[in-house]
C-alpha cells in the first residue's frame, strides 16, 4: 500500500535536481505541501509544476535559513511535519591527498553538507517539539559509514557528520515524538553528472563495480526515493536513530 501524506507539511532541500526534485515529485504526488529550496533557481521549475513553493536559498547563510522555515510555518499554519535534508554535494572538487586540500574546499563542502543540515533542522526543530511530532530525513552517502572509494577527503568527513548529527538529535528528540534517521545512498545515476560518470567508466570498472555490488545493478533515483518515503511515513514511528544504507548490498 503505497504511503500517502495528505496535508503533510513537507520541507525539502536541495530540490532542484537529482534526488531532490524526485523527492519533491513523490511527495507531492502523495498529497503533501511541500516547500523547496535549492541555491539555484533552474531545476525548481519543476518543483512549482509539481504543486510545491520554491525559495531559491543560500544554506550557508542561517538567519536567511531560519528566516525562510519561520515564513514556512506561518504560511502551513503550523509545524513542519517532515524535514527532508537533501542539500550538500562534493561541489566539483577532485580527488586528492589530505595534504592537498584547500582550506576553501574543506569549509565549503563542510557547510554545504553538514552546515545546511544542522541550519534547518535548528529551525524546524522547536515547532516539531511544540507538536509533539515530527520526521527527519538526512541524506547522508555510502562515503558516511565507510570510508569511500575516491579520495574525497571533506566530503567523506561532512557526510560522516550528518550521520552523527542523525544519531545525536535522535536521541534529543525521541520524547518529543520526533524520528530522525538518515538514507546513505550507493552510486546512483542521479544526475547527469553521475551518468557521464557511469558511462565514461571502462568496462572492465564497470564489471567489478557490479561485482561488488549484490545486486549487481547500478542504483536508481526510485531506490533512494522509496526509503525517504518510508521512514518519512506513519509506518515509521518506532524507527529512530537509523542509517538505512540503500545501495544494492556492497560486498
Amino acid at each position: 500500500m503505497a504511503n500517502r501524506f495528505d496535508g503533510k507539511i513537507v520541507v525539502i532541500s536541495g530540490a532542484a535536481g537529482g534526488f531532490g526534485r524526485r523527492f519533491v515529485s513523490d511527495f507531492c504526488a502523495a498529497g503533501a505541501r511541500v516547500f523547496a529550496c535549492d541555491i539555484r533557481d533552474d531545476g525548481l521549475d519543476d518543483a512549482r509544476r509539481n504543486g510545491a513553493t520554491t525559495k531559491v536559498l543560500n544554506l550557508t547563510d542561517r538567519a536567511a535559513t531560519s528566516a525562510w522555515i519561520a515564513e514556512v510555518e506561518t504560511q502551513a499554519g503550523g509545524a513542519v511535519d517532515i524535514l527532508v535534508n537533501n542539500a550538500g554535494g562534493h561541489g566539483g572538487a577532485q580527488p586528492k591527498p589530505i595534504a592537498d586540500v584547500p582550506d576553501a574546499e574543506w569549509d565549503s563542502i563542510m557547510a554545504n553538507n553538514v552546515g545546511a543540515t544542522f541550519a534547518l533542522s535548528r529551525a524546524a526543530v522547536p515547532s516539531m517539539k511544540r507538536a509533539g511530532r515530527g520526521r527527519i530525513v538526512n541524506i547522508s552517502s555510502g562515503a558516511g559509514i565507510a570510508a569511500s572509494r575516491i579520495p574525497l577527503h571533506p566530503y567523506t568527513a561532512a557526510k560522516h557528520a550528518i550521520v552523527g548529527l542523525t544519531r545525536q538529535m535522535a536521541a534529543e528528540l525521541g520524547e518529543f515524538g520526533i524520528t530522525v534517521n538518515s538514507v546513505a545512498p550507493g552510486f546512483v545515476t542521479s544526475t547527469p553528472h553521475t551518468q557521464k560518470l557511469w558511462d565514461d567508466m571502462p568496462e572492465q570498472g564497470k564489471r567489478a563495480h557490479l561485482q561488488r555490488t549484490f545486486m549487481r545493478r547500478v542504483g536508481k533515483v526510485d531506490d533512494v526515493a522509496n526509503a525517504v518515503l518510508f521512514l518519512a511515513s506513519d509506518q515509521t514511528s518506532w524507527i529512530t536513530g537509523q542509517v538505512l544504507s540503500v545501495d544494492g548490498g556492497v560486498g
